[in-house]
């Protein structure tokens, strides 16, 4: 099959579930059925391959060593298509067997979806989305990591365009995700960390922007955490239908227990990159104000907007010797009057590095315009002391209510932040002094002055040269009548 063949393939398992469940539900069942049936071809793929070695040994090839993953008997893709009554307890059965054969890798990978419940998803429905994915197989040979992996990456988008305001729990924008990687630029051997990584598409790029470049990037360590059960499971999936193996994904708070730890402190990483969720309100503020780890270290957010709780947990967790982030953040953390002092001591630490500015409607289903933070505590010589700021609003392309950046738009937000110099009406650097001096606000309007800024210079201009030319005017007209007369 062809990229666009095999995602229509994909597409069409969620066709069949069409005013049965909502669209937001889609991805709960879909995302494990294919997960299930890329195990099971991919085992009996292994399983012939190792046949074949040992001379026809039966009991050879099923040994571990052969396998990704272990599928017990009476588990196998195979064995519920040929259950005709109770589908739906058969699937559930043998996913969990699944997870208890290969409990370090794929414990609770399935997630929860309900179903047994016939109310929901009845024997018909359920036969029907099994025979749909029976069509072709799954194996490595007929579809590689590559292929699937993009495939998986254009459901997972699919899913964000039909399920409405859920879009946001699980996917952020790629094109967005491009430019924070190259920015952030991993190399073979670093950490990766995203403390709120949904779909795990941030840490994801890391690996692939690597094997893009031809470095090694199974050498690459990443971390996530996701508060969402379901949200964590695709997030491991998309790990596993990418080829890539060398991850650790927990589910749980960042905030109330943050997953990974070092000598009873939080662990540091190389890279951080997030798009944590926005001014939530339902987190536990009073433990934050005694955080056991330190994390509070500017001070405590308000209740209504935990959003520099998680931008002092990314502070914290950075390598002390070589530790950068970038943070996709809405333009409110930059100037709001309830954080002042926290900003201030955060532009103190001098390990803001940028303030990239980007369009509307790079979120999902909102209007709002986005803002990357990044930093680093290991900031070259010649940009110590210093924060440049670039207005890339205009740098935006919309096609079909969605926005998105090209490759052009992305070059020119490299090329600006590498260059780290000013830019008439697009990048200024900024000293810390200067940013204090405007009391911590970071507002890039403050620091980049677009063409249109002076639009009262300019009105004023226009309005003296009408009047020039009206005098002009007067004037010519005089002497006509003067010559007429």
């Amino acid at each position: 099959m062809t990229q666009q063949q095999l995602e229509k393939y994909l597409w069409g398992a969620a066709t069949q579930l069409r005013g049965t469940i909502d669209a937001g539900d889609y991805k709960q069942y879909i995302f494990p059925l294919l997960f299930f049936k890329r195990i099971c071809d991919v085992y009996d793929e292994e399983f012939e391959k190792a046949l074949e070695e040992g001379d026809g040994d039966l009991e050879y090839a099923t040994f571990a060593e052969h396998h990704h993953f272990l599928v017990p008997e009476g588990a196998h893709w195979n064995d519920v298509r040929e259950t005709t009554v109770n589908v739906g307890v058969a699937l559930q059965d043998a996913m969990r067997e699944i997870e208890k054969a290969n409990p370090d890798t794929l414990y609770g990978i399935f997630g929860d979806a309900s179903w047994t419940n016939k109310n929901r998803l009845s024997d018909e429905t359920l036969t029907n989305l099994i025979e749909h994915y029976s069509q072709h197989k799954l194996s490595l040979s007929n579809v590689a990591d590559d292929k699937l992996g993009n495939a998986y990456e254009y459901l997972i988008k699919e899913f964000a365009d039909d399920s409405g305001h859920t879009a946001a729990e699980f996917y952020t924008n790629r094109t967005v995700v491009k430019l924070m990687t190259l920015i952030m630029n991993p190399q073979p051997g670093e950490s990766v960390y995203d403390p709120t990584c949904g779909s795990g598409g941030l840490l994801l790029n890391c690996a692939l922007h690597l094997k893009e470049e031809g470095k090694e990037y199974r050498t690459l360590k990443l971390y996530g955490q996701e508060i969402n059960l379901l949200t964590s499971a695709i997030a491991r999936m998309n790990m596993f239908m990418h080829g890539i193996e060398e991850f650790s994904i927990v589910r749980g708070d960042t905030l109330a227990k943050p997953a990974f730890l070092h000598n009873d402190a939080l662990k540091t990483f190389n890279v951080i990159l997030a798009n944590p969720p926005y001014s939530i309100k339902a987190w536990d503020q009073k433990s934050f104000a005694n955080d056991p780890y330190g994390r509070n270290l500017w001070g405590v957010p308000p209740q209504g907007c935990a959003d520099y709780a998680f931008q002092q947990h990314i502070h914290k967790s950075m390598d002390p010797n070589n530790g950068r982030y970038a943070i996709l953040w809405p333009h409110g953390i930059l100037f709001r009057d309830m954080e002042a002092e926290m900003r201030k001591k955060m532009v103190q630490e001098d390990q803001i590095e940028a303030v990239i500015g980007l369009g509307a409607n790079l979120f999902y289903n909102s209007p709002m315009e986005a803002m990357i933070l990044v930093g680093n505590n290991n900031k070259p010589q010649e940009r110590k002391g210093k924060v440049l700021f670039i207005n890339g609003k205009a740098d935006v392309v919309y096609n079909k209510g969605l926005a998105y950046l090209t490759p052009e738009h992305i070059d020119k937000f490299y090329k600006a932040f590498k260059a780290f110099v000013d830019i008439p009406h697009y990048a200024k650097v900024a000293t810390i002094e200067e940013i204090l001096s405007h009391n911590g606000n970071m507002n890039i309007n403050f620091y980049v002055k677009r063409e249109n800024s002076n639009a009262d210079l300019s009105f004023g201009k226009a309005f003296r040269e009408w009047n020039e030319s009206g005098d002009k005017l007067k004037e010519s007209m005089t002497n006509l009548f003067e010559v007429l007369q």
